[in-house]
């Protein structure tokens, strides 16, 4: 064949050169999941359902919009070093992945460097472990400049151990880093040191950018709003809960891995108090230690948080695992409920999608709701959202002292800071020019407003002995 092709991020075929540049139909991809019929001894049987596993690996190859023709469970006595599967099965699905015209394989599981090759040249098609997909979902989905270079730096560490590929193409400006195509066969030592560079200046840009997120960080705490941070399973609702609580319109489909790039709001809470909201990329069972690692920098957002809100699908067979999973990942993180209830955080059960519930999941979710830190909502009617936003605002430690100012209306700057800043429960406009506020403030909320306007905090200070005075 004259034509080359090259796949991207939506899965679709783009002509290098050749007749034409006209796009083809995305890959045909054929999803495989390993299932160990025995678990080696003290690891115990697997929680989950291998129909459960398959389900959310073609969940996965829908991520990146791969055309799944095909996919199936394949039992597995002994993983075979070689190839994982036994011959006799590879030779089988290699005549079904030809009568289908497939061209990817993912295969759920980790694959070693030689298992993927030696299954490329058995089924002669491009092969792809549940990593390698989970790194190319994620280049699609980074949005940032930090979350690219995330993705990258991931991509890269995982690529090491495996260079099959050329690297000459690293500098191409695309979401993608070449897992579902590339240029072809290279030499090895070549391809190590082209990664080798590219993971030293990726770790350096990256702990510039680190320090600006941290110069940010530390603006956010001199405010002082509190953070609340989403955190959950991939695809249980986070970014239509963020929506909704804050009509931010981020992208929220009904797919895994739809936010990847952390995104902040500030959000008013009943009390008229503000906070800002943080959402953060979804976790997965299974998820790659180096891809953790990787958006350790962004997932520190939660680290930060006052209130941490785990939000989880209810209306999923297996929630009660993907908490486990969740729970995990925040461990990693050095966040557990007992550290979390020593350092002052709060971690609440935001129990999602309850609009998708029968008459009995409904009867266990209101159960469980009824649980100190949990709440029942639907995201997507706003069921139970202004239930969620109270127990937010009676877990904000309140340090906030009712002050009463008598501004004068000519100082507009100083109002407007005091809207911006501080919570105004009341404000009367009397027909002497003067301003009546009473006003919640902070203490940290007051030292900037004196260091901001001086010479009004004077006057409104010895304005206020004066009422004392008069009072005695």
């Amino acid at each position: 064949m004259n034509d080359e092709t090259e796949i991207g991020h939506s899965g679709r075929k783009r002509v290098e050169r050749g007749s034409g540049n006209k796009p083809k139909e995305p890959t045909r991809t054929f999803v495989l999941v390993p299932w160990l019929k025995s678990r080696p001894k003290g690891e115990g049987k697997s929680p989950r359902s291998p129909e459960s596993r398959l389900d959310e690996a073609v969940g996965l190859a829908a991520a990146i919009a791969l055309d799944v023709v095909g996919s199936a469970v394949i039992p597995l006595a002994t993983p075979r070093p070689a190839t994982l599967f036994g011959q006799g099965k590879v030779e089988e699905l290699k005549g079904q992945l030809a009568e289908l015209r497939v061209e990817l394989v993912v295969v759920d599981g980790p694959l070693g460097p030689g298992q993927q090759r030696n299954l490329e040249k058995a089924w002669n098609l491009k092969v792809l472990d549940r990593t390698g997909l989970i790194l190319e979902i994620f280049g699609e989905r980074a949005g940032t400049r930090e979350g690219t270079l995330q993705v990258e730096l991931a991509h890269l560490n995982y690529q090491k151990t495996r260079l099959v590929r050329s690297w000459t193409h690293l500098e191409r400006q695309r979401g993608g880093f070449g897992f579902l195509g590339g240029p072809g066969e290279t030499q090895i030592e070549a391809d190590r040191r082209l990664i080798q560079e590219r993971i030293a200046k990726l770790e350096h840009q990256l702990e510039t950018v680190k320090r600006t997120r941290e110069l940010h960080r530390k603006k956010r705490r001199e405010a002082p709003y509190p953070v609340v941070a989403l955190v959950g399973y991939t695809n249980a609702g986070k970014s239509t809960l963020f929506n909704r609580l804050t009509e931010a319109g981020v992208f929220a489909e009904n797919l895994l891995f739809a936010t990847l790039d952390p995104t902040m709001r500030a959000l008013v809470l009943p009390s008229g108090r503000k906070i800002i909201l943080s959402d953060t990329v979804g976790f997965i069972s299974e998820l790659p230690t180096h891809l953790v690692a990787a958006f350790r920098a962004t997932l520190e957002e939660v680290l930060e948080a006052e209130v941490i809100l785990h939000v989880r699908d209810a209306a999923h067979e297996e929630t009660a695992l993907q908490k486990k999973d969740v729970e995990q990942v925040l461990a990693s993180l050095g966040v557990t409920k007992e550290s979390a209830t020593a350092g002052g955080q709060h971690i609440v059960d935001v129990l999602n999608k309850i609009d998708l519930l029968d008459e009995e999941g409904a009867a266990a979710v209101n159960a469980a709701s009824r649980e100190p830190l949990s709440v029942a909502v639907s995201a997507l009617t706003g069921q139970g959202v202004d239930d969620l936003l109270k127990l937010i605002d009676s877990l904000i430690v309140d340090d906030e002292r009712g002050v009463t100012l008598d501004i004068p209306a000519g100082e507009g700057e100083a109002m407007a800071w005091l809207h911006a800043n501080a919570h105004v429960r009341k404000r009367e406009d009397g027909e002497d020019g003067i301003v009546h506020l009473e006003i919640g403030m902070t203490p940290m909320m007051t030292g900037r407003f004196e260091k901001r306007f001086p010479a009004l905090a004077r006057r409104l200070g010895e304005a206020a002995i004066d009422k004392i005075e008069a009072v005695e």
